[in-house]
């Protein structure tokens, strides 16, 4: 077997199907992709579900848990499982951060605050963990409880908002009663407030802060009347909603104060730091003008950043995720190579590294991030992918790594939007891209391997149950394509049903000529 440097691109959100209706993969105009499927070892592998850790092959894989698949080589209990865990065993509620939130509103009468994304979309969040932990608190003798809610439309239909507000609100009138108080407090669309990543755009950390936090914004009587207003006023999809503030005679029914507890329900990492150190900051934080900082306790549903300790309180502990590809690498003495643009700079890195953002050797890693733009992505879909190929070029003419991968955000940032023009274009680029890289590979001598994270862009539309078709803005559930190119060899790779992101890594490390770790999922080569 060749033990030549290997080229990793992930073409984040291109995911494969027959299906034509709103797959703008298929859409698109990609010779290189077509090139290399119909004339090099091409399969498609598993993307989602129990292939990445989530409790069941209906839940949609996405970018956090897919690149600890491949970069691990195993598969962990994820997100929503993990917590699903947690919740039917009670441990949550054992857990010393559970306990220490709730004794402090029982003990000053404050309120524990709900935070996270109001959807059943078991990406970022599920409202049923939001629903049993109420349920939990007034079973503790809680007495109040605020929601502010973050709107989805983004892992589950576009316009779907007043189904999951209903369930809440149906959930807390049956709670309700003379000793226990719980109401909606505030809300907004996730792409407009708070659910930033990245450090992209501090400025909706700030908007949610001073929502939910203050209290301040436009205010209505009710969610629902929110929504209903906000979106015939705007003919904006749920997640790019304004932010709203539940009142009663002029007054916020759920801004912050001293003595209250704060519980951020999302388990997904990168869109819940930047609010976790707004709450946790202290008096060092200097990302943007918190006003009047109440004292509350804080934590999070989990861990979000392990290395950074962000944040300091949370009720689920992480998959400790060991022997990943890259201390493989490390230990063998192989130099690596990592970058992508802002949006999935971390899924290269962190993520990659087994939720780590430490290096495992500053010697061997070489890590670099091109800034995102800081604008919608249907607005330039070809985003920062030139620019990543100019470094991933370099990297590979420099001859100093071994093994080099890259993100191409492309398709899933842009399929995002829900701009089916947009999203061909955007996948058209990265083609334009894979072209350039597959040449000078060809010139270098160096493997390239072409995979993605999960699907997006490849399902744009759907039919409801009445047959009208919508714009879909949610990941896929279907499989992704995987190629090995090679000029010399044409590697041959098994025929296995259940192959998924977590055998890639074996796979790199037999095109490197190294033995995989004993728990790693097998390689997908003969």
């Amino acid at each position: 077997m060749s033990q030549k440097p290997v080229v990793l691109v992930v073409m984040d959100g291109v995911g494969e199907t027959p299906e034509t209706l709103g797959n703008m993969v298929k859409q698109a105009t990609t010779p290189t992709l077509d090139y290399l499927k119909e004339n090099h070892p091409y399969r498609t592998i598993r993307a989602h579900g129990v292939a990445v850790g989530m409790p069941s092959d209906d839940d949609m894989g996405n970018s956090e848990v897919g690149h600890n698949a491949i970069g691990c080589g195993q598969i962990y209990s994820q997100g929503a499982k993990l917590v699903n865990e947690s919740i039917e065993s009670g441990k949550i509620y054992d857990s010393s951060a559970w306990q220490e939130l709730t004794a402090n509103v029982k003990e000053t009468g404050g309120a524990l605050h709900f935070l996270g994304l109001l959807s059943d979309g078991n990406v970022h969040s599920n409202i049923h963990h939001l629903i049993a932990m109420l349920g939990e608190a007034k079973k503790e003798g809680v007495k109040k409880v605020r929601c502010h809610i973050l709107l989805d439309g983004r892992d589950v239909p576009a316009t779907s908002a007043h189904v999951y507000v209903k369930q809440l609100e149906d959930a807390l009138a049956a709670l309700n009663d003379g000793d226990f108080d719980g109401r909606i407090a505030s809300g907004g669309g996730r792409m407009v407030i708070t659910m930033d990543r990245y450090q992209a755009n501090w400025e909706m950390v700030k908007k949610g802060w001073d929502t939910h936090v203050h209290g301040e914004g436009r205010q209505f009587a009710s969610a629902m009347e929110a929504i209903t207003a906000l979106r015939e006023e705007t003919g904006a999809i749920d997640q790019d909603l304004p932010a709203f503030v539940i009142a009663e005679n002029g007054t916020p029914v759920g801004a912050m104060k001293d003595g209250d507890s704060v519980i951020l329900y999302n388990f997904r990492g990168d869109r819940a730091l930047e609010i976790s150190m707004a709450f946790d900051g202290g008096k060092d934080f200097d990302k943007f003008d918190r006003g009047a900082v109440p004292q509350v306790k804080y934590a999070g549903m989990l861990q979000y950043d392990g290395d950074l300790c962000i944040p300091r309180t949370y009720l689920v502990n992480p998959p400790e995720i060991r022997h990943t590809l890259t201390e493989l690498l490390v230990s063998h003495g192989i130099r690596e190579y990592a970058c992508s643009e802002t949006q999935k700079y971390g899924h290269v890195t962190y993520f990659w590294n087994g939720n780590r953002s430490e290096k495992f050797s500053e010697e061997l890693e070489d890590w670099v991030q091109v800034d995102s733009d800081v604008r919608s992505f249907d607005e330039a879909p070809w985003m920062k992918a030139t620019e990543i190929t100019d470094l991933m070029i370099d990297a590979i003419r420099s001859h100093k790594y071994g093994f080099i991968r890259c993100n191409y955000p492309n398709g899933d940032m842009v399929g995002h939007t829900g701009d089916l023009l947009a999203t061909e274009i955007a996948v058209e680029s990265v083609d334009l891209c894979l072209a350039r890289l597959k040449k000078v590979c060809d010139e270098e001598n160096v493997i390239l391997m072409i995979t993605a994270d999960h699907g997006n862009s490849d399902q744009m539309l759907e039919k409801d149950k009445k047959g009208n078709v919508k714009v879909r803005t949610a990941h896929s559930l279907n499989p992704v394509p995987f190629i090995i190119y090679d000029k010399d060899e044409k590697h041959e790779m098994k025929d296995d049903p259940d192959f998924g992101l977590a055998n890639i890594a074996a796979t790199v490390a037999q095109l490197l000529g190294l033995e995989p770790h004993e728990s790693w999922m097998p390689s997908m080569l003969k």
